[in-house]
């Protein structure tokens, strides 16, 4: 698959560590950016549940003070949010070459 690749390195860039100790609103705006992408995906009805349970957990770790982990699990539902927007996009026209003729 042509896209694994740009996906992988995504994820990898997306869960580098921060330069510096994260704060509560260093977590709102990762979160939100990941809310953001996470409702286009549901807008093209191909949001994947990775997405929803990572947003869960990035929550779940500010809610225990965790804003280190919480926001890497932000960026993660950003970029897992991204790759299914990615999917839903390429898809739209693929399906066709699998067509039988």
């Amino acid at each position: 698959m042509k896209w694994s690749l740009p996906l992988a390195m995504l994820l990898a860039l997306s869960l580098a560590p921060a330069a510096h100790a994260a704060t509560e609103e260093d977590f709102k705006a990762a979160y939100a950016a990941a809310e953001a992408a996470s409702r286009e995906a549901t807008g093209l009805r191909n949001q994947w549940t990775t997405t929803v349970s990572t947003l869960a957990a990035a929550k779940k770790a500010a809610e225990g003070g965790d804003f280190d982990g919480a926001i890497a699990a932000a960026k993660e539902a950003e970029a897992l949010a991204k790759a299914s927007i990615f999917q839903a996009n390429s898809e739209k026209e693929a399906w066709k070459a699998m067509e039988i003729r």
